[in-house]
């Protein structure tokens, strides 16, 4: 099968091209210019801003599937850019999803990744959130990638397109960017144990409850859902188990013998952060077989050794 990964430079990109090679599929992935990517692909640059572009590589690879992954990630960045957020989740997607609409192949099939965050302000009883529960974002990527969905819901019963929507929880792993609170805590602690940093860790809320799953296992969903999803349906993809905060940093400091003290750093506090957000994850069970294996723990344990190898 022949795939494009749109967005393929990322932390998730690279993964992805791992699970898709191993699997024997034909990988095409974009990058911007000033990027490069780390796995074995035909490499396009691509800026999904520029819809010309976008139809120009979708139109010259004419793909089976499509991964979109190209998007402003972070939370605490949208809140400080959400003119960019907006513009690359939103007026991006658009790009891909009319390039796809206008591309002589009228079978291609688009996954847009989405996020668990879309959810957001939720009923108290609302959790394990199916996928039929409401959207009430919390925050500027959230309501970027709320909007994502929808034009995707749009698009496929307005053109019968082949699209699937994915909404992906919080997922971590090896080479995440240290923006991400696994990856944040691990280097943290990893600077600590070199004495590169004094034996303090600055944290944010350690109370807000998410679900997190290893990257391994997210990309192996997408690669399912590529393969076997049913075509317009929206799908969770995370472990089904939320988890505080606080637990995440004390597994991270119990595979460390450094004294480090804790403490709470204002800054790192959210302008809106929901206490609990946790997946139903029965749709994706149900329809590929698909559930995390690896556990939270081998996730931090290994997030922490590559931070210990890399600083």
């Amino acid at each position: 099968m022949k795939v494009l990964i749109i967005g393929g430079a990322g932390f998730v990109g690279g993964y992805l091209i791992r699970e898709l090679n191993a699997a024997g599929h034909q990988i095409y992935a974009t990058c911007l210019e000033n990027e490069s990517i780390n796995g074995d692909c035909t490499v396009y640059n691509l800026d999904i801003m520029d819809a010309n572009a976008a139809a120009s590589v979708i139109g010259d690879i004419q793909p089976d599937v499509i991964y979109h992954l190209a998007a402003q990630s972070s939370v605490a960045v949208s809140w400080k850019k959400p003119q960019l957020t907006a513009d690359i989740n939103v007026i991006g997607t658009i790009n891909i999803l009319e390039a796809v609409r206008n591309s002589d192949k009228k079978d291609i099939r688009l996954l847009l990744i989405g996020s668990g965050e879309e959810y957001g302000f939720i009923r108290p009883d609302a959790c394990p959130l199916s996928e039929n529960e409401p959207l009430n974002p919390g925050n500027i990527y959230a309501a970027t990638k709320a909007c994502q969905g929808m034009l995707g819901e749009i698009y496929a019963r307005a053109y019968d397109m082949d699209i699937i929507m994915v909404r992906a929880f919080n997922h971590s792993g090896p080479e995440q960017l240290p923006a991400f609170v696994i990856s944040d805590f691990c280097r943290q602690i990893a600077m600590i144990e070199k004495g590169q940093s004094t034996a303090v860790m600055n944290v944010g809320n350690l109370t807000a409850r998410r679900d997190f799953t290893d990257v391994r296992d997210v990309v192996r969903a997408y690669r399912l859902l590529g393969e076997n999803g049913i075509s317009g349906r929206t799908y969770n993809v995370g472990r089904g188990k939320a988890v505080e905060i606080q637990y995440i940093l004390d597994t991270a400091l119990g595979f460390s013998s450094a004294d480090i003290e804790v403490k709470q750093d204002p800054a790192r506090m959210r302008a809106s952060d929901i206490p609990v957000i946790e997946p139903d994850v029965s749709r994706i069970y149900e329809d590929t077989g698909w559930t995390a294996e690896i556990s939270m723990e081998k996730t931090i344990e290994d997030t922490l050794n590559y931070w210990r190898n890399t600083i």
